[in-house]
This record gives C-alpha cells, sequence and structure tokens, in this order.
C-alpha cells in the first residue's frame, strides 16, 4: 500500500515549488490521426506537409492544441488529481511548433495559493512549461485549479494570489522561423476571408454542433494521459457525473471555429481562459467567435487576430447574465490570438 500515490492535496503544495513532471511523451503521426478522429479539426497548416512547406515551414507540425494537451497531462498527477475543477488560463504562449518525432516533457511551478472559505478544498495556480528533446521551450501557461484538502482541519497556507497579466502584447508573439503567408493558398485553405477581412468586435456563429459521447471524451482524456479522477470515476461528484476534460472542449470549440475562422491557422497565445459551466456526456457543443484586436507582426504576409471563443449549450452571442455570471449554457470562454494571412 506504501508504494501507491494518492496524489498531492491542497496542503502538499508551497509557493517556489518546482515540479518535474513524469513520462515524458514521444510524438507521432498517431496522435495527429486521433486528434482529427476525435475533433472535426481541418487546419491546412495541420493537415498537409505541401501547404506547410509552402507556408515556409519544413513539413506539417501537429496541431497546437495537440502539444497543449500532452504538457497539460504530464502534469495532471502532480497538480490536478485532487482536483475540484480546473478553473482558467493565463499567459499562455506557444514558442515553436511541434513536429512527429519531437518528445515533449514538461514541469510547473508553484505561484500561488488561496485556501477557500469553506477550509476544505483551495485554489492552486502553477506556470506549466512544455519543452522539447532539445531542452527548446515549445509552451508556457499559467492554470489555476481548485484541488481537495486532505484535512480540513490542516491550517491554511498565507493567500499568495499572482498578478497575471490581461492578455499577451501582440509584440510578445512569437512567430515560427520561416512562416510566411505570401503565398499561400485559399482555396486549399478552405476560405477566402483572411486578416484585413475582419473587424474588431465582429461576432461569428460558427453554426455547426458536436453532441459529446461518453466514450469519445474519455478515449481524448486519456489519450492527452490525463488521469484526473473526475474523468473516469463516478464516484467523484455527488450526482455521479463524469465531468468531461475542459481541454476536450476547447478542442471541440477551435474545430468548430473552422466554419468561418478557416484561416485562422496557428494558436500562438492564450490570454485567459475559464471553463464557465461543467460539460457532461450528452451536451451538444456550440461556438462562436469575437474579434477582440488584430495586429500586425512584422513577418511577410502574417497578421494575428485575438479572438474570444465561446463554447455553448445555446446561442450565438450569449455569454453572461446582468449579474455578471456566465450564462448556464456557456461552457469556455477562451481568449486567445492566432495568426492568419493578410
Amino acid at each position: 500500500m506504501g508504494k501507491t500515490n494518492p496524489g498531492r492535496f491542497f496542503e502538499d503544495y508551497r509557493v517556489g515549488q518546482v515540479i518535474a513532471h513524469a513520462v515524458p511523451r514521444t510524438i507521432s503521426g498517431g496522435e495527429r490521426a486521433l486528434y482529427h478522429a476525435l475533433y472535426p479539426a481541418r487546419g491546412a497548416l495541420y493537415s498537409s506537409d505541401e501547404f506547410a512547406r509552402a507556408c515556409g515551414l519544413a513539413a506539417s507540425p501537429v496541431d497546437d492544441l495537440i502539444a497543449f494537451h500532452v504538457v497539460f497531462g504530464k502534469s495532471v498527477p502532480d497538480i490536478s488529481l485532487n482536483a475540484v475543477a480546473n478553473l482558467g488560463y493565463a499567459e499562455g504562449r506557444f514558442h515553436a511548433p511541434v513536429y512527429p518525432g519531437d518528445t515533449l516533457r514538461s514541469s510547473s511551478e508553484v505561484i500561488g495559493l488561496k485556501q477557500n472559505s469553506n477550509g476544505r478544498t483551495g485554489v492552486v495556480w502553477v506556470r506549466t512549461r512544455g519543452t522539447n528533446q532539445r531542452g527548446d521551450l515549445v509552451l508556457d501557461y499559467v492554470r489555476w485549479v481548485m484541488v481537495r484538502k486532505r484535512d480540513p482541519q490542516a491550517a491554511a497556507p498565507e493567500t499568495a494570489v499572482p498578478d497575471l497579466a490581461p492578455a499577451v502584447r501582440a509584440a510578445d508573439l512569437v512567430v515560427p522561423a520561416g512562416l510566411d503567408f505570401s503565398r499561400y493558398d485559399d482555396a486549399l485553405a478552405g476560405e477566402p476571408h483572411r486578416w484585413g477581412d475582419y473587424a474588431v468586435g465582429e461576432v461569428i456563429d460558427h453554426v455547426d454542433g458536436i453532441t459529446v459521447e461518453e466514450a469519445e471524451h474519455m478515449l481524448a482524456t486519456r489519450l492527452w494521459q490525463n488521469t484526473s479522477k473526475v474523468h473516469f470515476d463516478r464516484t467523484q461528484r455527488p450526482d455521479g457525473q463524469l465531468l468531461v476534460y475542459g481541454g476536450h472542449v476547447i478542442s471541440l470549440a477551435r474545430a468548430l471555429s473552422f466554419n468561418g475562422l478557416a484561416n485562422a491557422q496557428m494558436i500562438v497565445a492564450i490570454n485567459a481562459g475559464a471553463h464557465a459551466n461543467p460539460c457532461f456526456a450528452g451536451d451538444t457543443v456550440r461556438a462562436w467567435s469575437e474579434v477582440l484586436d488584430k495586429a500586425e507582426t512584422g513577418v511577410p504576409g502574417v497578421g494575428a487576430l485575438r479572438l474570444r471563443l465561446v463554447a455553448t449549450r445555446g446561442a450565438a452571442g450569449v455569454l453572461k447574465g446582468e449579474d455578471g455570471k456566465y450564462h448556464p449554457d456557456v461552457l469556455l470562454d477562451l481568449d486567445y490570438w492566432a495568426l492568419m494571412p493578410v
């Protein structure tokens, strides 16, 4: 019995603690094939070596969110095995594309702690870094998680809430080396709408919907080696339901956004994100986007759009009520930067 690991509880964390996560993962074409089977992802840059080479890259990288899910999954046994919920994201940047054959590993630094008033849970903030086999930084981001306490009577740690930037500055976005959209082919990409065709404040209803199935969301969560108990063990929630991994909702919404944003090819930053309400099997996920900002990058043919991506069980455009709280139908509110041909 002493050799098993029950996972960390809230009182096991301290600010400044750095945790190296186990089990590096070598990425292959298998992750790409499964990703495209689980989500209706059709980004041309992530589907075709020839298209990617025409855009200045050596080959087609794997979808950015594959890298995110893999790095995130490494952190779960140490950060969120005993989580009640994953609450949000900030200051996320994608520093380099990931290609089949790359090996990813991750580590996290605890940057904040705050016990909840109920004394049974607390919020843990971590900055997670994902690196490849050369030690190059692939992505990093902050997330915060509500974690159970082992002992509700244990003394609360000193509160330390990190001061997080509301958004990644456009000047800090990393454009992959060699990326050049000057020979970008709209017909092959699937839509003619480029950077100049979008206006700040514009809202796009992505039209389509996907019903979440129990087998699929559990398969996806296992694919990313995410071991959080709430996704697999029905005894973890009073209602007996399995909570859908929030990253699964992110990927569904991102894939749905192809209809209207097919040319938003590469995610380069996650400014903010909130899993507004839980998602369960049987929910039908729809998505809409709002253009929040636009920026030039200085790279030939490459512009950046700052987008709010909202996943919902309801209608496009609905977000919060008069009380400032998320509408019960809203599942995800994600603010990110994407690269697009000008």
